[in-house]
């Protein structure tokens, strides 16, 4: 009888020993996933919006907004492959520079970047939040050197923007935000 209450305790305390290890190994997977999708953020929008406009004696204009109408919509989906998923955008303009806070998905996550645009021509561009787990370098300075002057050529960027190895849908996600920060700057004069 002895024997049999040990066996019995044995065998629950193996059980109780075993469910524990499951539970702790799901709550570090958790914690692991948690992690690989956590946002890096690089640049705030408010310290982007002060970077576009440093002169501004009462801080940054005032944001206006853009209605994406069927015709705006339907130019983006020609860039995008989709249409903008909202129905209405920011923007801050002052004299001939505004500025764009777009996002689009890399290869699972939204990628957050802002354009600087001025007379048609991007004249800074920033990632400011990234979230995917690998493609990261797409923030490097040398990398978002490529989009400064270009224009649109037709609905593309006018000069060649290079790709980095391991990054090309978060490569691609950045000029295609681009192309349309300068097709809606042109909808928004």
């Amino acid at each position: 009888m002895i024997k049999t209450l040990h066996a019995i305790a044995s065998t629950s305390a193996s059980a109780l020993r075993s469910k524990l290890q499951v539970a702790l190994l799901a709550l570090l997977l958790a914690a692991c996933c948690q992690w690989a999708c956590a946002d890096t953020v690089y640049q705030t929008q408010d310290d982007f919006l002060h970077d576009a406009f440093p002169s501004a004696a009462a801080g940054e204009p005032k944001a206006s907004v853009l209605w994406l109408d069927k015709a705006a919509q339907d130019d983006i989906s020609k860039i995008l492959g989709h249409p903008y998923p909202q129905a209405r955008l920011r923007y801050w303009r002052q004299g001939t520079t505004s500025v764009w806070i777009l996002e689009e998905i890399g290869k699972e996550y939204p990628i957050t970047a802002g354009f600087i645009i001025n007379d048609d021509t991007i004249a800074r561009a920033q990632v400011l939040i990234y979230r995917e787990t690998r493609g990261m370098e797409i923030h490097l300075p040398g990398f978002l050197a490529q989009f400064k002057n270009n224009k649109l050529a037709g609905d593309k960027l006018s000069n060649k923007v290079d790709g980095i190895a391991g990054a090309t849908m978060s490569v691609n996600a950045m000029v295609k935000m681009a192309q349309v920060a300068l097709l809606l700057n042109q909808k928004a004069k």
